[in-house]
């Protein structure tokens, strides 16, 4: 029996927080291990060009998420791990994509949509600042799955609706050149946390309100210490579902640390405290993988070699696909 490929892409923008690692690098880390899936994950720098401009923070953060997956222990002997922009078949694929997406498609792109209302409210062009990478970047990123004709793509709600648009893509090339694709699955997990930020709302690098995941033991302490909470004084019941820093507590620790912490809330622990046992419980979880961390970008060397060996992966199925596809549309030798 054939093993389900499952395919996750990270955008190359910023330092990973404490949220991307309980929403996203935690779970793909365990999935990785299952023995029914192929695992593909890739560091999505071409799409990081739509949002970013500036090269040097492209470049850091390809190499902090890196490291990041590696020091948590990303096993690449049984994922393949690659950059985007190692695969050269990815960007030819889109062009043959985008030859088959439909522009009424494209028009219904959340990020498109949003991009076009902003401008609207505030009496710009509607296109005024919205550039082809952002508008197509939905081909991109059926792009990215095609490539492998991945099963299942793991995804936040607001992506479920590239996913869609990639089978739709691909249904639309099935029916002009043949079944060359498999229809990918949105796979949304309803049990993955999404934590709140410093400031009580949801933790995201667009609000400036994340905890990065391998700060410095102090710098640590630090963020945490920031943590938004009531007036409540010690001896106060607090309301544990209504606490950032609860919430928090819960994605790190045991369901009995978690029970002993709700209690605690019950019989009004002070927050100075809540916030002292909620460093330990985080710092004592991340400790080795900071050390580990810290030897990969003092010495991103290895980095690089498992990012290259990834791609030679990634390129053993993407090459033969993309031959097949060439012939497909008309595009081969003429003798």
């Amino acid at each position: 029996m054939s093993k389900q490929r499952v395919l996750t892409g990270i955008t190359t923008t910023g330092t990973p927080h404490l949220g991307n690692y309980v929403g996203a690098i935690r779970p793909a880390i365990r999935s990785s291990e299952r023995e029914d899936a192929e695992s593909f994950y890739f560091l999505a720098d071409y799409h990081a060009l739509i949002k970013c401009q500036d090269p040097e923070q492209v470049h850091q953060s390809t190499r902090e998420i890196a490291a990041t997956w590696l020091a948590l222990g990303l096993n690449t002997d049984k994922a393949i791990f690659y950059r985007q922009s190692d695969v050269p078949e990815i960007p030819e694929l889109c062009w043959l994509l985008t030859c088959m997406a439909a522009k009424g498609l494209m028009n219904r792109a959340h990020a498109y949509k949003a991009a076009v209302a902003a401008n609207q409210e505030t009496g710009e062009d509607p296109d005024f600042g919205v550039t082809m990478g952002l508008y197509s970047y939905p081909v991109l990123m059926a792009a990215d799955i095609l490539m492998f004709n991945a099963h299942e793509v793991p995804v936040g709600k607001d992506q479920i609706q590239h996913v869609e648009m990639a089978r739709d893509i691909a249904a639309r090339f099935n029916h002009h050149y043949g079944e060359h694709f498999v229809l990918p699955e949105a796979k949304v997990d309803e049990h993955v946390a999404v934590l709140q930020g410093l400031d009580g709302r949801k933790m995201s690098k667009s609000y400036g309100n994340t905890i990065p995941l391998f700060l410095p033991e102090k710098k640590l302490k630090k963020h945490i210490n920031k943590i938004k909470t009531n007036l409540l004084e010690p001896g106060d019941p607090k309301d544990p579902d209504d606490s950032t820093v609860f919430q928090i507590w819960q994605a790190f620790a045991t369901p009995e640390q978690t029970e002993e912490m709700r209690q605690a809330f019950a019989e009004g622990i002070a927050w100075g405290e809540a916030k002292k046992q909620l460093f330990e419980l985080v710092n004592d979880q991340l400790g080795e993988a900071r050390e580990r961390y810290e030897a990969l970008m003092a010495n991103p060397k290895p980095i690089e070699e498992v990012l290259h060996a990834g791609a030679e992966k990634a390129r053993e199925r993407s090459r033969p696909l993309l031959q097949k596809l060439r012939e497909a549309v008309g595009i081969r030798p003429i003798g």
